[in-house]
């Protein structure tokens, strides 16, 4: 069992940047991944690492904007978000999974944060 636990959320004005960060209860060579949940949308695949860090995905909405990276050490994962429009605007989620495979969809991965939200003003 894998707990995870986001933070870094925040009100942010557009064009402006955010660092959210996740933290795993135990050392893990997982897969993570960031999705995020708009009022009244679904929860959408944000972006996914691997557990060397070597490989990532993004969706096409973010990419060139987002970076995922992370620290096994320390056993956390990062979101630096950059050139923040409004419809970025959602409940940020960190993911598991105990796969060395990226997953982009929510039913590859079996551990959740409890989000963090994320507010773009314009």
């Amino acid at each position: 069992q894998v707990q995870l636990v986001e933070s870094g959320g925040g009100l942010v004005q557009a064009g402006g940047s955010l660092r959210v960060s996740c933290v795993a209860s135990r050392r893990t060579f997982s897969t993570y991944g960031w999705f995020r949940q708009a009022p009244g949308k679904e929860r959408e695949f944000v972006a996914a690492i691997d557990w060397s860090g070597g490989i990532t995905a993004y969706a096409g909405s973010v990419k060139g904007r987002f970076t995922v990276s992370r620290d096994n050490a320390k056993n956390t994962v990062y979101l630096q978000m950059d050139s923040l429009k409004p419809e970025d605007t959602a409940v940020y989620y960190c993911a598991a999974r105990p796969s060395a495979d990226i997953g982009i969809q929510k039913s590859d991965y079996d551990y959740w944060g409890q989000g963090t939200p994320v507010t773009v003003s314009s």
